[in-house]
């Protein structure tokens, strides 16, 4: 079992910073391409940004691909989302997802290809 937990959620501006952090604990971080996804209450669960295990690549969704940065340090279990420039339609609840890759393999966007989810953070982002 693999167990993540969102931090650094909360309230603010439009146009302002805030970063996201995930702990991650039961194996190795370096077995594991990470994820990030929101989710708003009524709609479906979106890929926001990924990271191959070793932190090379990276992928971002259309929507915050130049706003957001996704990163990783192995050393320390733990993957982290700064998020620039927000937008009221950033508010949702974002959680962090681990995907279990032994060989070298694409950064999956899909919902269904991850195994592990944390229990979300709530980001709010007023106008």
């Amino acid at each position: 079992q693999v167990q993540l937990v969102e931090s650094g959620g909360g309230l603010v501006q439009s146009g302002g910073s805030l970063r996201l952090s995930c702990a991650a604990s039961g194996r190795t971080a370096r077995e594991f391409a990470m994820g990030w996804f929101r989710q708003v209450v009524g709609k479906d669960r979106e890929f926001v940004a990924g990271i191959s295990r070793g932190g090379g690549t990276t992928e971002y969704s259309d929507s915050v691909k130049g706003r957001f940065t996704i990163s990783r340090d192995n050393n320390k279990n733990a993957v982290y989302l700064q998020m620039s420039a927000v937008q009221p339609e950033d508010t949702a609840v974002y959680y962090c997802a681990a995907k279990r890759i032994i060989m070298t393999a694409p950064i999956p966007r899909a919902e269904r290809s991850y195994d592990y989810w944390g229990q979300g953070t709530q980001v709010t982002v007023s106008s």
